[in-house]
């Protein structure tokens, strides 16, 4: 099944419940029921239905608001809440549920403590094959429908530095507009790769203020990093738990080519310089 047929079946499922209430009134489907359903849904979604996968810390923080807001809900209606409780209630002081009260005081720890320790005996395994930090491009590759050659591609805005420096500094706000909104929050504040996601990934996002990340590498090959993301990424890089997005998808070339004169800017590298082959 592809991740696309997932949320309209959750959502069909659960409107089917719906109408499976509303036909034949069952009273096992209180409001402690509909609020498991939605939010074991919704779970559902948040974990199977994007690609690519997303990190464990992030899904998460996803199902972190799932209950906060369906917490929230509850709270919102007296009639609602006291619905929702009061067969938890019962479940808890009520003798003839002594035995299976019991069995869940059991078995919710030994789920947790098992959880906790099938996470510390995972271990993080290399690829089989060494992997190339800045790989080798392709002589060329396909962007916006038309086909672009790596090896003569630069910056179309990079010659403003020295002919018109305050049309210069507005592609360079631009792209602290695009970095900010979008690359963030897993490139960091100041570019050194800790953003607030960057510990979910395996490796880390590049640290852009190392001297030996972009200073190393011409803008064209930075913006075909870019552009096809990790997805694009060659067999030699192995990406491992990369999830970095081809952000050819969402982005257009002014921006990204104003993303990258930003990195540079803000980090006061210089870009490599193409060698003249006489």
């Amino acid at each position: 099944m592809t991740s696309l047929l997932l949320i309209p079946l959750v959502l069909a499922v659960l409107f089917g419940l719906a109408w499976i209430k509303k036909v034949t009134g069952a009273r096992w489907m209180n409001a402690l029921f509909w609020i498991s359903a939605w939010w074991v849904g919704l779970n559902v979604i948040v974990r199977y239905s994007i690609t690519p996968p997303i990190p464990t810390s992030i899904v998460q923080m996803f199902v972190a608001i799932i209950t906060i807001s369906l917490l929230f809900y509850v709270s919102s209606d007296s009639r609602l809440q006291t619905e929702t409780t009061l067969p938890l209630i019962k479940f808890a002081v009520s003798r003839k549920y002594t035995l299976p009260l019991v069995i869940v005081a059991i078995i919710i720890p030994l789920i947790v403590a098992g959880k906790v320790y099938l996470g510390t005996r995972k271990t993080i395994q290399a690829p089989v094959f060494g992997r190339s930090i800045h790989p080798a491009p392709p002589s060329n590759f396909n962007f916006g429908g038309k086909k672009i050659n790596l090896t003569t591609l630069d910056n179309p805005y990079r010659s403003l530095e020295t002919e018109d420096r305050e049309a210069f500094l507005r592609h360079v706000e631009n792209g602290r507009r695009v970095y900010y909104q979008n690359c963030v929050y897993c490139h960091g504040d100041t570019l050194e790769g800790n953003g607030i996601y960057s510990h979910g990934f395996n490796p880390i996002p590049a640290n852009l203020a190392d001297s030996g990340t972009i200073a190393q590498l011409q803008e064209g090959y930075v913006f075909w990093r870019i552009a096809k993301g990790g997805p694009g990424l060659p067999e030699e890089s192995g990406p491992w738990s990369s999830a970095m997005p081809a952000w050819e998808k969402f982005l257009d070339e002014e921006e990204l080519w104003d993303v990258i004169l930003f990195l540079y800017e803000f980090t006061g590298l210089r870009p490599r310089a193409r060698e003249e082959h006489h």
